[in-house]
């Protein structure tokens, strides 16, 4: 449990470091975000993240079922997790790109979602979710 932590804590703080280090050299002006808000650039991007969001939470459940009662590994629902992951963030960091006034934040998503991508690698890899 205390590596799983750790590896939590250095994975935030690379990601922070990371956008920062991102923001200096190119010169990317920091957007005001809030933090659990969905943050939508427009009325297309709300509904197709909504598609997405719906369509994964149905998968997730039906996930959890074979996890919970066919015993399937927990590899599996995390490899689940990573992909709708990925397709959240190259959603988001498209329509940053495509129609945002601030194309560059389209960077710093990518950014971030590859480093959560290595971290949930890592943590799959070291086994930091077993007992």
């Amino acid at each position: 449990m205390i590596s799983f932590v750790i590896v939590a804590f250095i994975v935030l703080v690379s990601i922070k470091g990371a956008k920062l280090f991102l923001r200096k050299v190119l010169h990317i002006e920091k957007d005001n975000k809030k933090f659990f808000s969905y943050n939508h650039i427009n009325e297309r991007h709300r509904k197709v993240d909504k598609a997405v969001r719906t369509a994964s939470t149905i998968i997730f459940i039906i996930l959890l079922y074979f996890l919970y009662f066919e015993n399937y590994s927990i590899t599996f629902f995390l490899t689940s997790v990573i992909i709708f992951a990925v397709i959240d963030y190259v959603v988001q960091a498209y329509f940053e790109w495509r129609y945002s006034d601030k194309p560059k934040q389209s960077i710093l998503t990518i950014a971030e979602m590859l480093l959560w991508l290595i971290a949930l690698i890592v943590i799959i890899q070291l086994d930091l979710f077993s007992k």
